[in-house]
């Protein structure tokens, strides 16, 4: 009985050695998902000049940093709740289904704004001056009908130029489509797509392409001023039994929030390397230059959706704030 006890001791002792260096590896771990777009320049700045990395460091571990490229709301946050991924890079559309969904479970929530950006929705028929001027005929591509920012930013609009009821109907018109599939479609013409929600560069290379392609809706007239569209975000577990890398993770953030404001051009430069873009390079630190543009990580004018789609029964749960829906860090204690 004595040899048992001592066996079993020793296995107990092993499986506790085991589970810390598990423990261990999984706090280095971190994969992000990204989407297509300028928007996500911060984590290129980061990948690109290995941040977290060294952040990571600094705190004694050594991190294994994934980048995940996909595109659409539903995907990342399906890959999220799978656990295939760490954090997540989506609008705050697709955050605000998933912090609903997951509310008293996984208990997703905001790390941080990625920035805030006007979305453009262009369109490349002449006919179309407003919302208003689409027809059965048109089709409009964003990356998620009724999931992504952009397709609740066109209910939103919706909502408010034929009341709440018909919040939807831009929806059957509406077609998931990658950006840059979308904005080649655009650029070309000729195809059933005829208007693209998108977002920078994508936006700005319609305009530039194509001389019928003209904005249609900008989300800062929609949503009142500038606000963060794109947002990150994880499950409560990650952040409470990984805080180093969570926090090398937010520090390489603001890092790359001050590298881009200081340095556009070699933003612009690591945009393309990391990205391998096809993009014009003084279009493309215009964009980085724009005064409507700003790289910053606390979030923005984003409650206003979030009553919308509480309203429109989208979600169930009314968040009193942002702080409901982002986690009570620095630098989203001034949030919005």
């Amino acid at each position: 009985m004595k040899n048992i006890t001592r066996k079993t001791a020793a296995v107990l002792a092993g499986l506790g050695l085991l589970a810390g260096s598990l423990a261990a590896r999984a706090e280095g771990q971190i994969r992000i998902a990204e989407q297509f777009g300028v928007v996500y320049l911060l984590l290129n700045v980061a990948q690109d000049q290995k941040l977290i990395e060294k952040h990571a460091k600094a705190a004694g571990i050594d991190a294994k940093v994934e980048w995940v490229k996909l595109s659409g709301g539903s995907a990342v946050n399906d890959a999220l709740l799978s656990g295939n991924i760490e954090i997540a890079g989506a609008g705050v559309g697709p955050l605000l289904t998933i912090w609903d969904r997951t509310k008293g479970r996984q208990n997703v929530k905001g790390v941080a704004s990625l920035g805030n950006f006007p979305y453009y929705l262009v369109s490349n028929n002449p006919a179309v001056k407003s919302i208003a001027d689409f027809t059965d005929k048109d089709r409009i591509a964003l990356p998620a009908v009724g999931v992504s920012v952009q397709s609740r930013v066109l209910q939103l609009a919706s909502a408010k130029l034929w009341g709440d009821k018909d919040f939807a109907r831009l929806d059957k018109i509406s077609v998931a489509l990658p950006h840059p599939d979308a904005a080649a479609a655009i650029i070309k013409g000729g195809t059933e797509i005829t208007g693209h929600f998108g977002n920078p560069p994508f936006q700005e290379q319609e305009l530039a392409g194509n001389p019928q392609a003209h904005i249609v809706l900008n989300s800062y007239q929609v949503l009142g001023g500038p606000a963060s569209a794109t947002v990150l975000y994880a499950t409560e577990k990650f952040r409470a039994e990984n805080p180093k890398t969570y926090q090398a993770f937010i520090e390489a953030l603001n890092d790359a929030a001050q590298f881009v404001a200081a340095h556009p051009e070699q933003a612009a430069d690591i945009y393309i390397k990391v990205s391998n873009a096809k993009i014009d390079r003084d279009l493309l630190i215009k964009i980085i230059k724009n005064p409507e543009v700003q790289f910053k990580t606390t979030p923005q004018n984003t409650y206003q959706l979030a009553e919308f789609m509480h309203r429109i029964g989208a979600i169930k749960n009314k968040p009193a704030s942002v702080k409901d829906y982002f986690f009570d860090d620095a630098q989203n204690a001034a949030g919005n």
